[in-house]
């Protein structure tokens, strides 16, 4: 029986603040969706984070996706930008 004890392969969830926290020592690079603009993207580093899940993004650049209206995808260098948890952008 497969399904029984073991775990047999499968992945361990992280809590999302660890998970974080292991994104931030890899220095992977993040892509981050703003909540109520689906079309654009916030890609940079971890550089730091709080408990609250306010983060600061390094390298950061506004990418806006391939919609209707926007025929293609344009990127915007942001440099390095605070990512508060209740953001919402214009």
């Amino acid at each position: 029986m497969t399904g029984r004890g073991g775990g047999g392969g499968r992945r361990l969830m992280l809590p999302p603040i660890k998970y974080i926290f292991e994104l931030l020592r890899e220095h992977a690079t993040v892509s981050i969706w703003l909540y109520e603009q689906l079309s654009i993207r916030i890609e940079g580093k971890i550089r730091g984070f709080d408990e609250f899940m306010n983060l600061v993004i390094d390298e950061a650049v506004e990418v806006k996706q391939v919609t209707k209206t926007n025929e293609k995808e344009t990127r915007r260098p942001l440099g390095t930008s605070l990512k508060p948890a209740n953001f919402e952008a214009n």
